[in-house]
């Protein structure tokens, strides 16, 4: 399977070699599909799951733009993680488990960075939640990119 997805990607990098390194391009694409997949999820939970109605805890009432944010978060965790490591960032010679770690660090980064986002866009500037969740999307996007090659995947050094 692992293979199947890289000769796809890199199947399509061919017009793109001279410009863009293959490993930015399979991240691009990996985050690429993660990100539809993160959006579909998010507007079928928002609109068929949740209604588009707020959830009461009794203690207190989450939004339903914010509820579904929460909600798609484990899937597109899980499926971003394996993808980035066993496709884009093959190289790397840290431990699984510390990579997943890390990975969950800066994933808990960029849901603050969506959360934030998303309370500014939909509560303060009353922006529709889908497009908003697509450009809070964007700023994420930059923000793991950068984490995930200098952090959650670097090469560790030998000695």
């Amino acid at each position: 399977m692992k293979n199947t997805i890289i000769q796809f990607i890199d199947f399509f990098h061919r017009p793109f070699e001279k410009f863009i390194p293959i490993k930015t391009f399979r991240y691009a694409a990996i985050g690429g599909g993660n990100m539809v997949l993160d959006l579909v999820l998010y507007f079928l939970i928002f609109h068929y799951v949740l209604f588009e109605e707020n959830i009461d805890f009794g203690l207190f009432i989450m939004s339903s733009h914010i509820a579904a944010l929460f909600m798609v978060y484990p899937i597109t965790l899980t499926s971003g993680f394996l993808l980035q490591k066993y496709v884009t960032f093959q190289d790397s010679n840290l431990g699984g488990w510390v990579q997943f770690f890390r990975y969950f660090q800066v994933s808990i980064g960029s849901i603050f960075i969506n959360y934030i986002l998303m309370k500014v866009f939909v509560d303060i500037l009353h922006f529709y939640p889908t497009p908003s969740k697509l450009l809070t999307t964007i700023v994420a996007v930059i923000f793991s990119y950068i984490s995930q090659h200098f952090y959650t995947f670097k090469v560790k050094k030998s000695d």
